[in-house]
């Protein structure tokens, strides 16, 4: 019902006109008491809808939503012809938006758009609706009901209209585009959304698809107010970011103290590259090799170079792969580094580390011991120096992490060539006692006809049955540890089997591979147990056809440093080749997703990191010679 005219003289009108009056002059209080003195004396007079929408505006002022949005609910209600309705429907989401119930109003909003005639109030819902979707985070949503508002706004509206639009579509994703173009008919809109999607496939490093979304954009929209900045874009794309999916870069030390490394590694390479070739055709891959020395200044120019010459990735360094992982970051240009260097796959996600560490040593070794061969305790004795203590803490937490116990760690120093006092406390005849005592015993045992020896520690000079026996030694332990190079570790075993720790399995590192370590310890050495990251005797057939090409060309048997820059070059060569890979960004990506490439250095696949995930070999020495041990 239509309120009255001014002049007509109605029931009420005079404490309605207060409450008007109050409300003009801001004065709540009394115009909330004069409104619902007017509603209690004519509930149903022609100002009641008016005075429930006056006392819901100042329910809102006061932030009393909730009691506003009854009031509201209350005119639909009471009087669903009146001309306030659907400006009520209008207050009420606009309260749950204020409250921040956006479920609410989408709930809601979808049934009142229906229910309101007029295209301002269409708009507001809309709006409502569509903001209301941006603060739950879906855009996608958002961007239809805008589009919506825009059509039925006035030309004032629809500037501001527009201006949330655009902000809408920056946060769509690539999926939610492609599937909104196939939904949205206005140019406008549909030019919008295709540069929008170049710019997304820019940001997810997938050069080659915004390259060709940002040209289809320019193509059909030439005079759309983006168009050139995607020209733009296009021209950066093309000077910073094209590669040549068949030119990989190499980086390795040629000159300096490192020359020998680095050329036996380019052998490697070189051969993988060979056998890439198709019948008789050379292959199509081209390796450009810069030299590093071991310099970190050159190596990462010499990334710089290879970024500028479009290479797809990089292989290497030996050394100073720190410098050169963090250029090829800055550049996002894959890399697999060729180097032990701790959490270098830390640098960021286009950089790679295919080489065995000591951590993958030592959890190889102790889970065949662990779980082949049923082991629980260890000793460790170690030289005291960086490569030592590395090896005899990872060794310590991976014997607790795989359920053992270490009962017992000794060091000696590097000049020591009397390992006696170690092992010797490794097995309880290690006795320090106080010069006083000492003294007085050395007195004693001269009398009684003992000699002193080792520290300390009487033995009889006559070995008869009334000499005082000799203690015997407590070997508590399964297996014992020493991280050391064959010529100390050749001096070692002989003395631990001297001071009887025998029937105990001997555990080393990849130095163990050594024949200096047969010749010097013999048969004390044998059954020992040691890994490698390349076995050239393997009976694997990839080991065996790698050999034979590589003493073929060469004249000689690869090593580990071969046979590591083998694959990592065969790895590359075969993941730029995949149809799918398309931009550096799906290089990187179909990297991590390698899973057991089988290599002539083991089974080997990338984590999330970057970091590899390799099957190392284990083996054992067996009279003059070193054996393969199967671990699965």
């Amino acid at each position: 019902m239509a309120p009255p005219r001014p002049e007509e003289k109605v029931a009420g009108s005079a404490l309605f006109s207060e409450a008007e009056t109050f409300f003009r002059e801001k004065s709540f209080g009394k115009a909330l008491t004069a409104y619902n003195g007017y509603l209690a004396e004519f509930p149903a007079g022609p100002f009641a809808a008016a005075s429930l929408m006056k006392i819901g505006a100042i329910y809102q002022l006061q932030n009393r939503i909730s009691e506003s949005r009854d009031l509201y609910r209350r005119l639909i209600s009471e009087h669903p012809d009146s001309v306030f309705v659907p400006e009520a429907r209008i207050k009420i989401l606009q309260a749950y938006f204020k409250e921040r119930n956006y479920q609410e109003v989408i709930r809601q909003g979808t049934q009142t758009v229906k229910e309101l005639k007029t295209t301002d109030r269409q708009v507001q819902a809309y709006l409502l609706l569509a903001d209301s979707y941006m603060a739950i985070q879906a855009p996608a949503q958002a961007v239809p009901a805008y589009m919506q508002a825009y059509n039925k706004a006035d030309e004032t509206n629809k500037i501001q209209i527009r201006i949330r639009i655009k902000a809408a579509v920056s946060r769509l994703k690539t999926a939610e585009i492609i599937s909104l173009l196939n939904q949205v008919e206005d140019r406008q809109f549909l030019g919008d959304l295709m540069y929008q999607m170049g710019l997304n496939y820019y940001a997810e490093e997938n050069y080659l698809e915004a390259r060709r979304a940002l040209s289809d954009f320019i193509g059909m929209f030439k005079d759309h107010e983006n168009t050139r900045e995607a020209e733009n874009l296009i021209e950066k794309l093309n000077a910073e970011h094209a590669f040549n999916r068949e030119k990989i870069g190499c980086l390795l030390p040629l000159t300096g103290p490192y020359a020998a490394i680095g050329k036996r590694a380019l052998m490697g390479v070189e051969l993988a590259v060979n056998l890439s070739a198709s019948g008789k055709a050379p292959s199509s891959i081209q390796v450009i090799v810069k030299d590093t020395g071991s310099n970190p200044e050159t190596a990462a120019r010499a990334v710089r170079e290879l970024y500028h010459d479009k290479v797809a990735a990089i292989i290497g360094p030996i050394i100073t792969a720190e410098a050169a992982a963090l250029e090829a970051q800055k550049l996002k240009i894959p890399i697999i580094t060729l180097t032990q260097k701790s959490l270098i796959a830390e640098t960021g996600d286009y950089v790679f580390r295919n080489f065995f560490t000591p951590e993958m040593q030592v959890k190889a070794m102790l889970s065949y011991g662990v779980k082949k061969l049923g082991l629980k305790r260890f000793a460790i004795l170690y030289p005291d120096e960086k490569y030592g203590t590395t090896f005899m803490n990872l060794f310590w937490d991976e014997v607790i992490a795989q359920q053992g116990t270490v009962v017992g760690v000794e060091s000696y120093s590097l000049e020591q060539t009397d390992f006696a006092a170690p092992i010797k406390k490794l097995v309880g005849l290690y006795y320090d006692e106080p010069e006083d005592i000492r003294i007085k015993k050395e007195a004693l045992n001269s009398i009684l006809g003992y000699h002193d020896y080792d520290r300390g520690q009487a033995r009889p000079a006559d070995r008869g049955k009334d000499t005082e026996p000799e203690p015997e030694p407590i070997v508590d332990f399964d297996a014992v540890f020493i991280p050391d190079a064959p010529r100390k570790v050749g001096l070692i075993i002989p003395q631990l089997a001297y001071y009887d720790v025998e029937d105990v399995y001997l555990f080393g590192t990849n130095l163990w591979h050594s024949d200096q370590l047969v010749q010097m310890a013999r048969q004390f050495v044998q059954g020992a147990i040691f890994t490698d990251g390349f076995f050239v005797e393997s009976k694997s057939p990839h080991v065996k056809e790698f050999v034979n090409k590589f003493n073929q060309i060469y004249g000689s048997k690869p090593e580990f440093i071969e046979a590591i820059a083998y694959d990592t070059a065969k790895i590359m060569i075969q993941t730029v080749r995949r149809p799918e890979v398309r931009s550096r960004s799906q290089l990187r990506d179909a990297l991590i997703s390698l899973q057991d490439f089988e290599g002539v250095t083991g089974l080997t696949s990338f984590g999330p990191s970057g970091d590899v995930r390799k099957d190392l070999y284990l083996l054992r020495v067996k009279k003059d010679e070193f054996i393969e041990l199967k671990t699965r």
